[in-house]
């Protein structure tokens, strides 16, 4: 871990005396020549900031508690009554798979969903992590039946156990981000409740899933 970190950080240091460099030979080029100026580009960190810097890199690579929590809900969850709502008050009903796992040492997980909606397979993959920076989880989702990535941030209330998640996807009509989120709520060690919201045709916000997954031993 430490050498990584060295090599970011010495990458670092790099990048900013090139585009300190970069900057000077600009400035000499834009510059009269009566008007040179001979400031020298800016050199390394000192070590005060060295150190810093090491450790703010240190603590952003760190896996911690709040992905210990994340590897909880690896495994192969089953929804046997997901409900979804399109264009009425009356919903479908259709049956879904979530497998996760872990990867890159824990640091995100990895789901893969199946189902269906209006009568069609539904494949989706999603990535979710702990952005130890931001101090708040990020989620991104993807499938079959479109062709944007939705981002989604939000925090966990241990309180409710439940992981609040808010974001954009993209609304096809308009080609601009259209408001949703997620409500994920541990019931206990082996099944969770979750649903999704988002704007409507009105553009209110309204149900479009939701069901209780459990693990499948």
């Amino acid at each position: 871990m430490k050498k990584q970190l060295l090599f970011i950080a010495a990458l670092a240091i790099l990048f900013s005396a090139c585009n300190n460099e970069k900057k000077a030979e600009g400035d000499k080029k834009e510059t009269p020549s009566a008007e040179v100026k001979n400031d020298a580009p800016a050199g390394p960190p000192d070590s005060a900031t060295m150190a810093k810097m090491m450790q703010a890199w240190q603590d952003f690579a760190t896996p911690n508690e709040k992905h210990k929590w994340l590897e909880k809900t690896n495994g192969t969850w089953v929804c046997d009554s997901l409900k979804q709502w399109m264009d009425g008050p009356n919903p479908t009903y259709s049956t879904a798979t979530n497998s996760q796992s872990s990867t890159l040492g824990g640091r995100y997980v990895i789901g893969k969903f199946s189902g269906s909606t209006m009568g069609m397979p539904l494949e989706g993959i999603s990535i979710m992590g702990y952005d130890n920076a931001k101090k708040m989880y990020v989620s991104t989702w993807m499938d079959n039946v479109g062709t944007g990535i939705v981002h989604m941030s939000g925090t966990y209330d241990e309180a409710t156990k439940t992981l609040n998640l808010k974001g954009h996807q993209t609304d096809p009509m308009t080609g601009k981000d259209s408001d949703m989120r997620e409500e994920m709520k541990t019931i206990d060690d082996n099944s969770y409740w979750m649903a999704i919201y988002g704007a409507g045709m009105d553009g209110k916000e309204q149900k479009f899933m939701e069901g209780t997954f459990k693990r499948k031993k």
